[in-house]
Parts: structure tokens; C-alpha cells; sequence
């Protein structure tokens, strides 16, 4: 595939239309090592030995609003980079349990809740990326902390000093992903002002003729599409396992996610859309490292306990958990894993108990493998519409 309109670019898009062809061939070879795999691969055969996401790529301001957890109550929550279990924290439940299969998402938590505890916000967001700082400082923090880190994660980031002096929390696949995507196809489409200028304030009927005046041409479709196909997203971002349950074109669903979004003055405070198009947060921050959220989170870290497993495998230690954050696990598990699945939420979950999660690609509502949730449509609308994870194709609360 390439580009016909060859003579409306300059030479230095031509070079990077030069570098784009090389991963487009990259992501072909890919494409037919996966045609000649078993594509009905199980998640056992998912890689859990490097760090998937460094950061949440879902909006802690929706999910806290919308579980509401208390001071003394008990939450269960997808471990991931561990920002939203972070955010979980502030209003001092009596535990959040951060849950992950993926051992190395675990020590990324572990060493973040360990800056945390004994870190300024000022000298954390140094530390983990958010701001420059001194690469050999940070080695030094690291040295100063390390000590306190389990002996699985100690190893771990002994070896990752690299990472560290990068700032961990651009140590993902999926950032990476999302860096490639800022740094390579961007410029190819529009210039550093034009998207700087996406971003910037402005009412809604300018953001609306902004996107169709001069963000929404064919370069940005066709450059769009090709990056978030399928076969691109799991050479470089995502496991191809975890689009097993999705039908259809994953770059077609998620275009017409972002033109939603882009055209709207939400995008113009997302921190996630700061990192995918100029690889950084461009000032933006998290939900728990924001000032306020990061002293109150700081204050209540020893709350927060790592589990490695499933979900359905926090039973026999912990239970009757007031509140649910379940990412978007429910885009991976066919049909007859969610009501499994759905069966153990209910025998986990205290009476009243508050659950939130993610539709991406994949229709998913808990109410429909078990009868005893109750989808909360019209709150869960309603955060939607707001949420910073513009890629997702809904915000889903349930009661019980």
C-alpha cells in the first residue's frame, strides 16, 4: 500500500514516508507470522515479562466519581501501571487490592508506591518522568530506594537502570507505541503548531471547524488507519491475543472514536491525547500525582496491597469488596469466561457493591452474565461522554 499523491509532500516527509514503508514491510511480515500461528491463541500465551503499560490509559476523575469509595471500605482494582489504584486510595478505603497477572506490571506498581511513600510530589514526578531531571539522580533515588523493594523487583530493576534513567513511566510497550506514533506519523500529517493547536482553548464551535477545516484530511485518515490497524497495534502495542473477541476493523472503530473526541473542547485538558500526539503530557498529569490527590494518596499508600493472579484468585485471602475497578478485562475473556467470571465478582463483592469497567471493542455488560448487577445506563452515559479514554467505546457502572 502507499501513497499515490506522492508530489504533495515535502522532502522531509518523503523521508519519513521512507522510514514508514520500512514498518508497514515490518508489520506485514508480522502480519503472516500470525496467519500461519493458531490466531485462537488463549491468554496463557500472552507475554508477561516486560512492562506492558507504564502508565493508566483510563480516567481515574471518571472511575473515582463514579465508585465513590469511602474511608474504611474495601476495593478490588486491575493493577496495570497502578495510577488508578493509586487514585483509589484517597479517600482512605481500609485496603485496595491491586490485582495483575502480569508479575512485572507489579513491580512497576512497587516501585512507584515506594518513591510515593517517601517522595514529595515535586521529587516524585522527577523521579518517574513527568518532569526532566538528572539522569544520574535518578540512579542515585533508585539506590536510596531499592533496598525496600521485594527481591523479585530489586532484580528486576537492577537490570533496568535504563529505564530509570528515562523516567519509568515511558518504559511501556504501549507508550512506546504511542512515541512512534508522536514522533514518526504525526509530522506527516500536520505540523507541531497545527496539533498544538488541536489542543489548545477554544469554544465548541471553533473546535468543531477547526477539526474539519484543517485537522481532518486524508493524510490524517489514511496515516490514522494504517498505524491502529490490527496488525500494527499488535506488532507494537497491544498482544494480538487481546483482540481475539473483537470483529470488525480496529482502526475504523477507533477513527471514529478520536473524531468524536477531537471535535469536541474535551480533548483540549486530555492528558492521554498530550502523550499520543507529542509522545509527552505536555504539563498534564494523572489524577494521583495532581497536587492534592498526591498528598492524600501519599498519606494512605500502606492501604495499597499487590496480588498476583485473577481476579476469581483474591478469594480465599480477601473479600467483600465494597468497590470494582476492572479496567477493561472484559475485552479479552470470550463469553463463557465473563460469566465465570461474573459469578466470582458476586461471591467477592459485598451487598451494594460498586463495580466499574471499559468496553473498548468488545460489547461487555456484567448484567448480562449475571442478573444480580444492575448497569447503571444513564450515570454511565453520562461519564462517557466526559471520559478521557476517548478510544473506549464506554464507561460501564453496575450495582449489586
Amino acid at each position: 500500500m502507499g501513497i499515490q499523491s506522492e508530489q504533495l509532500l515535502d522532502q522531509e516527509n518523503y523521508r519519513g514516508l521512507e522510514f514508514f514503508d520500512t514498518f508497514l514491510g515490518n508489520a506485514k511480515k508480522y502480519d503472516n507470522v500470525l496467519v500461519m500461528s493458531n490466531n485462537k491463541r488463549e491468554l496463557s500465551n500472552v507475554s508477561f515479562d516486560f512492562v506492558r503499560y507504564a502508565n493508566c490509559w483510563e480516567d481515574a476523575d471518571v472511575l473515582t466519581e463514579a465508585l465513590e469509595v469511602q474511608q474504611g471500605e474495601k476495593v478490588l482494582s486491575i493493577a496495570s501501571a497502578g495510577d488508578n489504584s493509586f487514585s483509589l486510595l484517597i479517600n482512605q478505603p481500609e485496603v485496595v487490592v491491586a490485582v495483575d497477572v502480569n508479575p512485572i506490571q507489579l513491580h512497576l506498581i512497587e516501585l512507584k508506591r515506594l518513591a510515593i511513600k517517601y517522595m514529595s510530589q515535586e521529587e516524585y514526578l522527577a523521579f518517574v518522568g513527568f518532569v526532566l531531571a538528572d539522569p544520574k539522580e535518578k540512579l542515585k533515588t533508585y539506590e536510596r530506594l531499592k533496598s525496600e523493594l521485594s527481591s523479585e523487583a530489586r532484580a528486576y530493576w537492577d537490570q533496568k537502570t535504563d529505564a530509570i534513567e528515562k523516567g519509568i513511566i515511558n518504559d511501556g510497550k504501549f507508550e512506546r507505541y504511542f512515541r512512534m506514533f508522536a514522533k514518526r506519523v504525526v509530522p506527516l500529517i500536520h505540523s507541531r503548531k497545527t496539533t498544538l493547536k488541536l489542543m489548545e482553548e477554544k469554544d465548541a464551535q471553533a473546535q468543531i471547524d477547526f477539526y474539519n477545516d484543517k485537522w481532518h484530511t486524508w493524510r490524517w485518515k489514511w496515516f490514522f488507519k494504517t498505524f491502529f490497524s490490527n496488525k500494527v497495534m499488535g506488532w507494537l502495542g497491544r498482544d494480538p491475543s487481546f483482540l481475539n473477541e473483537v470483529e470488525g476493523s480496529v482502526s475504523t472503530f477507533i477513527l471514529n472514536k478520536a473524531k468524536e473526541h477531537l471535535s469536541s473542547v474535551y480533548c483540549q485538558d486530555n492528558l492521554f491525547l498530550n502523550y499520543a500526539m507529542t509522545g509527552k503530557f505536555l504539563g498534564k498529569l494523572p489524577h494521583y500525582c495532581q497536587e492534592g490527590n498526591y498528598e492524600r494518596v501519599k498519606e494512605n499508600i500502606d492501604a495499597l496491597v499487590l496480588f498476583k493472579g485473577l481476579v476469581q484468585d483474591v478469594a480465599p485471602k480477601y473479600n467483600g469488596f465494597h468497590a470494582f475497578n476492572l479496567s477493561n478485562i472484559f475485552e479479552y475473556l470470550n463469553e463463557d469466561i465473563t460469566t465465570g467470571v461474573a459469578k466470582s465478582l458476586e461471591e467477592l463483592a459485598a451487598p451494594g457493591a460498586r463495580v466499574a469497567y471499559w468496553n473498548l471493542m468488545v460489547d461487555r455488560f456484567l448484567s448480562n452474565y449475571n442478573p444480580k448487577f444492575q448497569y447503571q445506563k444513564e450515570k454511565s452515559e453520562s461519564f462517557s461522554e466526559r471520559d478521557k479514554g476517548f478510544f473506549y467505546k464506554r464507561f460501564v457502572l453496575d450495582l449489586l
